[in-house]
């Protein structure tokens, strides 16, 4: 039976930190920062026999907004539904209930995340970005 937690200390940092640094969006992310992240956000592990499969985090106000990031299965674990039981302990996080606006960017994984009522953005005039 697969297990969700938001306990940093069970957090298996190399296995984060290796598959972000590897992943389209974190390449080349260090552990430092993978650490620095971790340190500012809610954060989801999902374990198997105590062994951590998967993650995901909210860098959230827990009062008005929540973005998810760095949301992940190890592939050898996929097939199994474990991603959709991590984005439903999210979505239904009593941290993160009063939440009003949910963000997220994605370039493959559409599909997954409109189970959970995301959306194209409806008012992409008013949303701005700055990437450096």
């Amino acid at each position: 039976m697969v297990l969700i937690s938001t306990d940093k200390s069970k957090l298996d940092i190399q296995v984060i930190h290796q598959f972000i640094t590897n992943s389209y969006w974190g390449k080349g992310r260090t552990i430092k920062q993978v650490k620095t992240t971790i340190d500012s956000c809610l954060c989801f592990g999902v374990y198997l026999n105590n062994q951590q499969v998967g993650f995901g985090r909210v860098a959230t106000d827990y009062a008005v907004f929540a973005y998810l990031m760095d949301i992940f299965i190890l592939p050898q674990y996929r097939g199994n539904g474990y991603s959709k039981q991590l984005m439903k302990a999210i979505v239904e996080a009593e941290e993160l209930k009063d939440c009003k606006t949910w963000m997220l960017k994605t370039s493959d994984t559409h599909g997954l995340y409109k189970q959970f009522g995301f959306t194209e953005l409806k008012h992409s005039d008013k949303v701005m970005e700055r990437i450096l």
